[in-house]
């Protein structure tokens, strides 16, 4: 197969290797400006049909070297674009018409070809590098996405340093399969695995091994730097992102980095510094003697420490001791970009550098991108993409403990009289009312991942025919994505909760390797004016090799931490492989510039099917339908009215290894033999299918300045994946099946909209709206309760049919009944910019969860340990304190821990001022600022923060159980620009 791929390659390089024409060029020089002559920074001059680009200055001015006869297309955010033949030209003034609904823009249709948004089928959210990280810069790319999707779900797992999110594009697509979507950078697929540290060997919270989900590890796609990238597209549901296999059942994000553009150098160098607050603390018990004395204990004892610490001043608030500390960040980024005509370059260098809310805990990452573009002739042009990351999370121990050894499992059942702190030689008393002394565990242990990654890419494109009415295309693109992972977790004999195990060392080894590519052959027939075809089809192949080893030594000598230090060792290795192979086909059809028509096909086996020879096949088909450039409706107070719809299907692979029964290796009188696994595997299963319809009208109005998008989509999941409990007779404990169907359906609102348009004062605003709502249509076992702890005493998941496929059980009083949904009622957000002068510029983003429930373990447990600041507040049974109540209720009713999680929060507010007319030549311009992100939240939630999701990213979201609190973050930011 190699074989045949290379020569395929090598013929097409041969076809396309052209005879070099030598031209005359020119200097055109020229300045882009708005209808009310304001410059344009950051406006693209393109020459058509070539790959020669240059950017407009802060003055809106522009160099570049083009053929004579040349014709350039012009083009920005937020304006119309405009094509121009400038071959009697060498001086230019392009003044661009504002277009909020950003008509021009170019977004993906396929692997391989793009469309005007004027005329695409689908809604396709597009957030630019301004959008992205330009108001508020948040600590990972992940975190920087939260509030900007419109039709996602997104969670913050952990406030820990080094992120960790949860994302779901229009509803819950899998249970047990994939939930979150494929992210592309610039044509590579690369890997967002979440791995264990192996914390779970001291908490026992949950399975060992990398596929725990419990201990909260940070998602991979948080190395990412959202400094280097250009623009992300969010392909949402199946009819847009069928195309791309079945790696994209979540949905696809694909992100472009930047790119080098002809013209002199510029270089770049920005400056971050600030510092982090916590959002929200809970407060602490007031204790008296008469209520210490309630605590589990003997009373006379409690009575009298309490007394002792009152007479000796040595009343503490453990919470802020140990969470409410203002800790600084830095982040520094140097960027260099320029090319000729031939030749385009980006360079980056960036390192960050951030404590943690918590001692001994933060994040830093370093990242190098090299970018490099060249045009090899007229007919050849080669990019490589290339991105090395050191990053390092220190992530303390937090979330869900059944051993009582976690900060805030500690914290909440110990009183402030209680004595933690050192003595004069350092050594730290035990803590009576918990496992485990948190200000002991967070001196001494580490809890570490470490990660060095390598992301490559590479695009290659060859024109192989061009004539009048048709050109045809070969177009090359992938690339790997390799990391290490380190996790190193250390808890030294010496702690209070190491008595029996007498020293604990969990290092963690995880190399992951992930490899695609795509070739493919487009041609594009104009047969007139009033028709053009795009035709495209090719290949695909996605390969990955993950291999985690997690060693868990205990007794291990004091000082050190190497595994072999031990008197114990225990080791886990989940080694996991899959190949997708695939092929597409597609069609589009654009009719007098007005209608598109889209149809297509995918073809998809891979190695985690249970036929693994065995193709599938996915359809899609689309029609987008523009009024008024096709008559039907005049422009006049409308500019643009479009009605579209898309139809597509995508499938996720089952799991790995759900296919076998596996077999575990035992020792039985010094000989080796094997074990029936207690999980029973399908050798039948087969991959989730996922089907979707998406309508909607897009339109404009009062010459551009005001935009609307409407779409509601319905989408069907069939065969999704469950790992069931089978009949005892089988003699199996689970068994994976594919065990039924389910729904989502939804809408999705945007307004795009220009206020204010004078020379002086600009105001560009959006609003988006969405909602999502699932059921399950068809179940083939019986109701499964999964994803929380504590099952219905505390409230928990129930797949079960004909019900919402988040619901929340529980215990109600009267029996186990549904308490909430984690679903929201609807999300709302508002993205505003006001520039005054084109120089001082006010940025927000504001975010309205409006309902939706989470499992609020957290309030539970201090009320559980008595250390709830409520506690003895008045309950509505008389005389009887809040606390008490609520333990009443425990093994009875569930509704005190599932809350509603409403919020409205202002996710990101920066102020900036441009100076860019400076003495000299030197310092084209310096830009300076200040942010605040997500420093401002409205709600009632009793919680650390309502965005919060314990259990990782997969099904299960809404678990809040002691999390690591969430920050909220200020900065001062200045940037110069040579």
């Amino acid at each position: 197969m190699r074989q045949k791929l290379l020569f395929i390659a090598g013929m097409f390089f041969l076809l396309a290797m052209p005879v070099l024409l030598f031209a005359q060029t020119k200097t055109l020089t020229g300045t882009v400006v708005t209808e009310k002559n304001g410059p344009v920074q950051g406006a693209t001059i393109a020459l058509k049909n070539n790959a020669l680009v240059t950017v407009s200055d802060a003055n809106g001015k522009f160099t570049i070297s083009i053929p004579n006869n040349a014709i350039i297309t012009v083009s920005a955010i937020g304006y119309k674009a405009q094509t121009i033949d400038v071959s009697r030209l060498s001086t230019i003034q392009v003044k661009l018409a504002g277009d909020v609904a950003n008509l021009d823009e170019v977004v993906v249709t396929g692997l391989a070809t793009t469309v005007k948004r004027k005329n695409l089928a689908n809604a396709v959210a597009v957030i630019n590098a301004k959008t992205l990280n330009g108001t508020a810069p948040a600590q990972t790319f992940d975190a920087a996405l939260e509030g900007k999707i419109p039709g996602a779900y997104i969670n913050a797992n952990s406030g820990a340093p080094g992120g960790g999110i949860s994302v779901k594009l229009r509803g819950v697509t899998s249970v047990f399969g994939n939930t979150q979507p494929l992210y592309v950078v610039d044509g590579v697929f690369v890997d967002n695995t979440a791995t264990s540290g192996g914390l779970n060997a001291v908490t026992s919270a949950g399975t060992t091994g990398a596929t725990s989900n419990q201990d909260n590890p940070s998602s991979r796609i948080a190395d990412l730097r959202a400094e280097d990238i250009e623009s992300i597209e969010i392909l949402k549901g199946a009819s847009a992102a069928a195309i791309y296999g079945s790696k994209a059942s979540g949905g696809v994000v694909i992100i472009n980095t930047k790119r080098g553009k002809q013209g002199k150098t510029n270089i770049s160098l920005s400056q971050d510094v600030g510092f982090l607050r916590p959002i929200k603390l809970l407060g602490v018990r007031k204790f008296t003697a008469q209520t210490a004395a309630t605590l589990p204990g003997d009373s006379a004892t409690l009575t009298n420490q309490f007394l002792a610490a009152q007479s000796a001043g040595h009343i503490y608030d453990y919470e802020k001791e140990i969470y409410d500390h203002t800790p600084f960040l830095r982040n520094t980024v140097l960027t260099m970009n320029g090319g000729n005509e031939k030749t385009g370059f980006y360079f980056s260098v960036a390192q960050k550098d951030e404590n943690g809310l918590v001692q001994r805990t933060g994040y830093k990452n370093t990242s190098v991108r090299l970018n490099l573009d060249h045009k090899v002739s007229d007919n050849i042009k080669l990019g490589i993409s290339t991105n090395y990351i050191n990053s390092s999370a220190d992530r303390g121990l937090f979330g869900n403990d059944n051993a009582g050894v976690t900060t805030g499992i500690a914290l909440s059942s110990t009183p402030g009289f209680a004595q933690l702190h050192p003595d004069k030689d350092g050594n730290y008393p035990a803590n009576p009312f918990a496992a485990s002394n948190p200000l002991q565990t967070i001196a001494l242990m580490q809890n570490n991942e470490s990660v060095n990654r390598f992301i490559t890419g590479a695009n290659l494109d060859v024109m192989l025919q061009k004539s009048n009415s048709s050109v045809t295309k070969f177009i090359g693109r992938g690339g790997i994505d390799f990391y290490n992972l380190q996790t190193s977790a250390l808890f030294p004999s010496i702690l209070q909760f190491e008595a029996i195990n007498k020293g604990m060392s969990v290092q963690g080894s995880t190399k992951n390797l992930s490899t695609n590519f795509i070739l493919s052959l487009v041609n594009t027939f104009t047969a007139s004016s009033n028709l053009s075809l795009t035709t495209s089809g090719g290949l695909t192949r996605e390969t990955g090799d993950y291999n985690n080893l997690l060693n868990v030594a205990t007794q291990v000598i004091a000082g050190q931490s190497n595994v072999d230090q031990a008197g114990a060792l225990n080791a886990t290795q989940l080694r996991t492989k899959y190949l997708n192979q695939g092929f597409f086909l597609q069609e589009e059809a654009l009719i007098a510039n007005a209608i598109t028509l889209t149809g297509g096909l995918r073809l998809d086996r891979s190695s985690n099917n249970g036929n693994v020879a065995k193709y599938y096949f996915y359809p899609k088909a689309g029609l987008s339908v523009n009024l008024t450039d096709l008559g039907v409706i005049k422009q006049g107070l409308f500019d643009n009215i479009k009605l579209r719809a898309a139809y597509g299907q995508a499938n996720n692979v089952p799991a790995y290894g759900s296919k076998f029964t596996s077999m575990g290796v035992s020792n039985i009188g010094g000989y080796p033999g094997l074990l029936v696994n207690t999980q029973e595997g399908d050798p039948a299963i087969k991959p989730e299918r996922q089907t979707e319809l998406e309508t909607g009208i897009d339109f404009s109005l009062l010459k551009g300045r005001l935009g609307f998008e409407l779409t509601y989509y319905h989408k069907n999941i069939r065969d999704f994946l469950l790992l069931t409990t089978p009949p005892a007779s089988s003699g199996y404990a689970q068994q994976w099946t594919n065990a039924g169907n389910l729904t989502n359906h939804g809408i999705e609102l945007g307004l795009n909209a220009k206020p204010v348009a004078l020379k002086d004062v600009v105001w560009n605003t959006s609003v988006n709206f969405w909602f999502n709502r699932s059921k399950i249509t068809k179940l083939t076992v019986p109701p499964v309760q999964l994803g929380s702890t504590g099952g219905v005493l505390l409230g928990t998941f129930q797949i079960e049919q004909g019900k919402s496929a988040t619901q929340i059980v529980g215990l109600n009083g009267k029996g186990i009944g549904v308490l909430g949904d984690t679903e929201p009622t609807f999300q709302m957000n508002t993205y505003n910019e006001v520039t005054f002068f084109n120089k001082l510029s006010l940025r927000f983003l504001i975010h309205w969860k409006k309902g939706g429930q989470n499992v609020n373990v957290t309030s539970l447990q201090n009320v559980f340990g008595g250390t709830s600041a409520t506690y003895d507040n008045p309950s509505s049974i008389p005389h009887v304190p809040y606390g008490v109540s609520q333990l009443m209720k425990i093994g009875s009713d569930a509704h005190q821990t599932v809350e509603t999680s409403t919020y409205l929060r202002f996710r990101e507010i920066g102020l900036y001022y441009t100076f860019n007319k400076l003495p000299g030549t030197f310092v084209k311009s310096i830009n300076v600022g200040a942010s605040l992100n997500n420093y401002f939240t409205i709600t009632k939630y009793k919680g650390y923060d309502p965005e919060v999701s314990n259990f990782g990213t997969g099904f299960s979201s809404g678990v809040d159980i002691d999390p690591y609190p969430s920050s909220k973050r200020a900065a001062l930011h200045v940037s110069f620009n040579f």
